[in-house]
């Protein structure tokens, strides 16, 4: 191994072990029994003591690090000192030792974006569906996402009181994805994932227009990536601008890494600029595999619905 990895390694790797201090801390605040709820645009759009805690602990914590990079996060929190014990500056020395891909070992931290979702799927959080809850971190270079951390807080949590709570994972173009077991669903089997509580005609028109054997309806972009590479469905599909850069930059880095594709309806890509807009205006597509087909699927009406940035 190299004396000193690359910088984007080293963000990496910094980032993976602020996530896996950020699940401790979303869990620590549910177990305390005070979730302190506020409702930001509404009762699907919720901020908890987590969020906010979580975003402190993760933009204080890489700006430590590395103060040149652009931290782009969900909430819209005030500039204030940051507890110290929400600081994380270790780093996990897996990734460390991976060799960086070429092109990406030059790069500069003030060329780099970091968009961060501290709490993916609050709503989902605060009613007790804990499997659907990630932390996101992604982390983009010239508008495209080339790495991401999802942290899964409450992994394992219906296997019983003994069992070992949360897991990390986290990929890079050029070098893959770790932390969980890559699967595929079943042959011929058209399995779509789409959202719990954001629903609406044209998001169930562009489901339909796939013609699922089976539609699951679950929270967070974080968990619904985690059903594609873990095969239990073979696209996400939403056809509404209610998702932003923050939901996706981490998630599809990773599924790119695999081999998948995470476009708006229209089979565009997004661009994680930091100065682009926050919201992914033309919806969510991605697949593991056959990106196309799903992209061909898409009913026009649906696409007149989305206008493409």
């Amino acid at each position: 191994m190299a004396s000193s990895p690359v910088v984007v390694m080293r963000l990496l790797a910094s980032a993976y072990a602020v996530a896996e201090k950020a699940g401790t801390i979303v869990r620590k605040v549910l177990y305390s029994g005070d979730l302190g709820i506020v409702e930001k645009t509404g009762v699907n759009d919720l901020q908890t003591l987590a969020d906010r805690l979580v975003q402190k602990s993760i933009c204080a914590s890489l700006s430590q690090n590395f103060p040149r990079i652009t931290i782009i996060g969900e909430e819209d929190l005030p500039s204030e000192a940051v507890e110290e014990d929400l600081i994380e500056i270790s780093q996990y020395d897996a990734i460390l030792q991976k060799p960086c891909p070429d092109e990406y070992s030059n790069l500069k931290e003030e060329e780099l974006v970091v968009w961060v979702d501290p709490l993916d799927g609050t709503k989902e959080y605060t009613e007790g569906l804990l499997d659907h809850v990630t932390v996101l971190i992604g982390i983009a270079y010239k508008g495209k996402a080339i790495a991401g951390v999802i942290n899964q807080p409450f992994y394992n949590y219906q296997v019983g009181a003994d069992a070992t709570l949360g897991r990390t994972l986290w990929g890079m173009l050029g070098l893959g994805a770790f932390g969980f077991q890559l699967q595929e669903v079943p042959e011929g089997k058209r399995i779509i994932t789409t959202t719990r509580s954001h629903s609406n005609k044209v998001v169930t028109e562009a489901v339909q227009a796939m013609d699922p054997h089976h539609v699951i309806r679950v929270g967070g972009a974080g968990n619904k990536i985690i059903q594609l590479v873990e095969g239990k469905a073979s696209a996400y599909v939403f056809a509404s601008p209610g998702c932003k850069k923050w939901d996706t930059c981490a998630p599809e880095a990773i599924l790119h890494a695999v081999g998948g594709k995470l476009t708006d309806m229209h089979g565009n890509n997004y661009q994680y600029s930091a100065d682009v807009k926050h919201m992914n205006s033309a919806g969510v597509l991605a697949t593991l595999r056959n990106h196309q087909y799903y992209v061909s699927r898409v009913p026009l009406s649906v696409l007149q619905a989305l206008s493409s940035d």
